[in-house]
């Protein structure tokens, strides 16, 4: 029986085909068979009966750019019984809202499969889940103090600070051994951001590339080099980076080998990591992760199918 699929994610004419993870995920589902729905997640309700309710358009998708979706009239879904299939797929970053929304989705566990477990994604945010393996990272520190940071630059030289909740790249700052605009910097991170911030020393290695492995299930599906743009440090593809072909160094299998049977475990069906240098390792995305289009325009593989096998198994 064709699978009935219900995607939560942003607005579908706000998405660029020609590399969103989550279009990729809804195609490859239609040409299975699929029923896809569209449905946001401010329209999450969890009625008098305990239901959890969407309201949700039926879409089809195509792979034209400027004419790729097509959407029926909007109807309440309960998603306990009328899906098969949540896709938890709305951009980050994980605040209130988005937590809020793992835990109504939560209650259909044992009648719809979500897909990452939102119970896992609400326990694993990016980097946060990623300090449990803190012998493949490099030094890092979690806090909202000057005094801690100067310190550790003291040890470390120059430094990276980003906000631990953000994603695509975004307020990633390097600050300069002598720290001259340190403080300046924290007052506007503290003013920002209520959560403390992440700080490590400042990779060269960034330079040859920070790789996006993506994982299935556990296993590595793939993975490509993202190389930093001109003038940059950063390497994500969101701010200019640039993809290539890669292989994993051993290092890296064994990063995967550690972690993959966690993840299967957790219910985290789609996981992608980020390592530096083929040594550091710096984020686990199970939120939305991204990155399997270009993977599979270099590798010639099929990663939208894989994820479906695995979706498919775990309901068999």
């Amino acid at each position: 029986m064709p699978l009935r699929v219900a995607v939560q994610m942003d607005p579908l004419d706000t998405i660029n085909i020609a590399g969103d993870s989550s279009f990729a995920l809804m195609l490859s589902a239609q040409q299975r068979g699929a029923s896809l729905y569209h449905y946001d997640v401010g329209s999450l309700t969890l009625d008098a009966d305990d239901r959890l309710i969407a309201h949700a358009n039926p879409v089809t998708v195509q792979r034209v750019e400027g004419d790729h979706f097509t959407k029926g009239e909007t109807q309440r879904i309960d998603l306990g019984r009328d899906i098969d299939v949540v896709l938890m797929r709305q951009d980050p970053p994980f605040h209130m809202g988005y937590i809020t929304a793992t835990h109504m989705l939560e209650r259909i566990e044992g009648e719809t499969l979500v897909v990452n477990n939102p119970v896992s994604v609400r326990n694993a945010p990016e980097k946060v889940m990623v300090l449990d393996y803190r012998h493949f990272m490099p030094p890092t520190l979690v806090t909202r103090s000057v005094d801690e940071v100067r310190r550790f630059q003291r040890e470390h030289g120059a430094v990276v600070v980003k906000p631990i909740h953000g994603n695509g790249g975004k307020a990633i700052f390097r600050v300069p051994a002598d720290g001259d605009n340190l403080s300046a910097l924290f007052e506007v991170f503290n003013q920002t951001w209520p959560e403390p911030h992440m700080v490590q020393p400042f990779l060269p290695e960034v330079a040859q590339g920070d790789k996006r492995i993506v994982l299935v299930d556990g296993e590595v599906a793939g993975a490509i080099n993202r190389k930093p743009g001109e003038g940059e440090f950063r390497s994500n593809l969101a701010v200019g980076g640039s993809a290539e072909a890669t292989t994993l160094t051993p290092r890296e299998e064994e990063i995967c080998a550690e972690m993959g049977p966690r993840l299967k475990e957790l219910g985290l069906i789609f996981v992608g990591i980020d390592v530096i240098g083929g040594q550091w390792l710096t984020e686990i995305n199970v939120t939305s992760p991204t990155g399997i289009v270009a993977i599979d325009r270099y590798n010639g593989t099929d990663t939208p199918g894989m994820i479906w096998d695995a979706i498919e198994a775990r309901l068999a």
